[in-house]
């Protein structure tokens, strides 16, 4: 075996967030060698799970950059000498860049200049030349926007771009199939270096998938109740919250299934602050629970009549299905109720429900509202916002082992070619 071999295949996650694809590609085996985020929430979230001394999976960061939020554009201005030096050395370019132009859960926007960072994110492949990149967004990435003077598809455009240098391959993919505990529709590009010989690597992902769950011993899809269960104040009790005065917390057991023991940790979750609902919104949440379940309305939005019964303009508000998995989480922590109890879900309720382990500290503010959503990412946008471990685990192994088949044949063929007897037989 080579000394390229015995090494860990490298990734750089690009729009990291707080972590998610981060945390699925280094379980699957790969090493983090630096992420690129700009929100100081997010990158707090980040730096506590991945550069901590006592990190699980620990980033080997470059001296030359330091570990603080920073832009695309501005890391690619202020290092272009030192990212060109990488050239030929990543693996693995990350990222998805940020979606909520393209979403459809928001307001689509064609001018939107959060949609150009993916032209920032190409120019970043051309300046390190990876070996294989892969790139995560909404479902809404791969639909038309209709201007006055032009039709825009991000998607083609993305693949167009890539195409002279990769081989490009694309796909919507339900998360739910990962064993990822949430009804979540993403497009996925995943795109080789001309020259390597890769096949159809969505068809391998759907073929190792079966013993990907076994050997995490779970069935796909998992419920909501299969995710959460263990953490109903029915079961835990609530106590004082250990990071919040006045608020309190789920006062966790232990895990109840195997999904449950899979996230589990021997010093509990955190992240199980209780949000503080009035008397009425109790009353109103308990009452839309037995209505939605009587109208058969679990994991869609409530009614039109609900909605005028309660007086209420939101029309997101869904309550949890306990027997499949949830609907996509958003960034509002009041769309989605409980599915037993009148209240909404903490923030580590979430993160189960995106396959984050109970390990994984989210840190900043819990909520922000009005125009402060703009550009503050609380941890519930931290939550809803990243990649399910779980699926980044399931497709970082699949590009782990392309990555590696043609370094060991690579690695094989150099060495027929030292032996000249060896290089006859094999002719």
């Amino acid at each position: 075996m080579s000394e390229r071999e015995e090494q860990k295949l490298q990734f750089i996650d690009v729009f990291s967030g707080c972590g998610g694809l981060s945390l699925g590609l280094s379980q699957a085996g790969l090493r983090g060698l630096f992420a690129i985020e700009r929100n100081e929430s997010a990158f707090e979230t980040f730096e506590a799970n991945f550069l901590a001394p006592n990190s699980v999976y620990k980033f080997q960061w470059p001296p030359w950059l330091p570990k603080e939020a920073i832009g695309i554009e501005e890391l690619m201005e202020s290092h272009e000498a030192e990212l060109a030096g990488l050239e030929g050395m990543i693996d693995v370019l990350a990222g998805g860049p940020p979606c909520q132009g393209f979403s459809s859960a928001g307001r689509r926007r064609v001018n939107d200049p959060r949609n150009q960072l993916f032209k920032s994110y190409l120019k970043l492949v051309d300046m390190v030349k990876p070996r294989a990149v892969l790139i995560e967004n909404v479902r809404g990435f791969t639909v038309d926007f209709q201007s006055a003077s032009a039709k825009d598809n991000y998607s083609s455009m993305l693949t167009e771009a890539l195409s002279d240098e990769y081989q490009v391959k694309d796909a919507l993919l339900n998360l739910s199939s990962f064993g990822v505990p949430q009804n979540r529709v993403r497009y996925f590009v995943l795109a080789f270096r001309k020259g390597l010989k890769v096949g159809e690597p969505f068809n391998e992902l759907s073929k190792m998938l079966p013993g990907f769950l076994r050997a995490l011993g779970l069935q796909a899809p998992v419920s909501s109740w299969a995710a959460i269960s263990d953490l109903e104040i029915s079961r835990c009790g609530e106590q004082a919250s250990s990071e919040s005065a006045g608020f309190t917390e789920i006062n966790y057991v232990g895990p109840r299934t195997k999904y449950q023991r899979l996230m589990a940790t021997e010093s509990g979750p955190g992240d199980l602050r209780l949000a503080r609902h009035s008397k009425a919104v109790l009353g109103r949440f308990a009452e839309l629970i037995e209505l939605c379940r009587a109208e058969g309305r679990l994991n869609i939005s409530i009614s039109e009549s609900l909605r005028q019964k309660f007086g209420l303009k939101k029309r997101a508000l869904r309550v949890l299905d306990p027997d499949r998995p949830s609907p996509t989480i958003t960034s509002m922590p009041d769309d989605l109720i409980h599915y037993k109890e009148p209240r909404i879900l903490t923030v580590r309720e979430n993160a189960r429900l995106q396959s984050f382990p109970d390990w994984f500290a989210f840190k900043g503010k819990y909520t922000t509202g009005g125009k402060r959503r703009r550009h503050e990412v609380p941890r519930y946008t931290q939550v809803a916002n990243a990649v399910p471990p779980l699926a980044g685990r399931a497709i970082g192994t699949v590009i782990a082992k392309i990555l590696q088949a043609n370094l060991s044949a690579k690695s094989l063929s150099g060495e027929l070619d030292a032996v000249p007897e060896l290089a006859k037989i094999g002719a």
